[in-house]
């Protein structure tokens, strides 16, 4: 299992296009993928779950994965949240 903190550098934050665009990444894993924000944790791949975290721009939150391919899906998550 990995986890990593990350700093959201997308200019809106995550609104709906994005969050969208965000479980398209994580999706393209079979690794479990979740979202950590204050006491909320989040499936990734889950659009209305992640429509519930609200998160702006320079806010932090640690992503979680856990599969055959968590390196990748980190990697993978962490360059689209911060606007790689």
């Amino acid at each position: 299992m990995k986890n990593q903190e990350v700093e959201i550098k997308l200019e809106n934050g995550l609104q709906a296009r994005p969050i969208a665009l965000l479980v398209q990444v994580a999706s393209q894993y079979d690794s479990r993928i979740y979202i950590h924000s204050g006491e909320k944790k989040v499936n990734a791949k889950s659009i209305m779950g992640m429509m519930t975290l609200v998160l702006s721009e320079e806010d932090k939150v640690s992503v979680e994965c856990d599969g055959e391919d968590e390196d990748d899906a980190m990697k993978a998550i962490s360059e689209y949240l911060e606007g790689k």
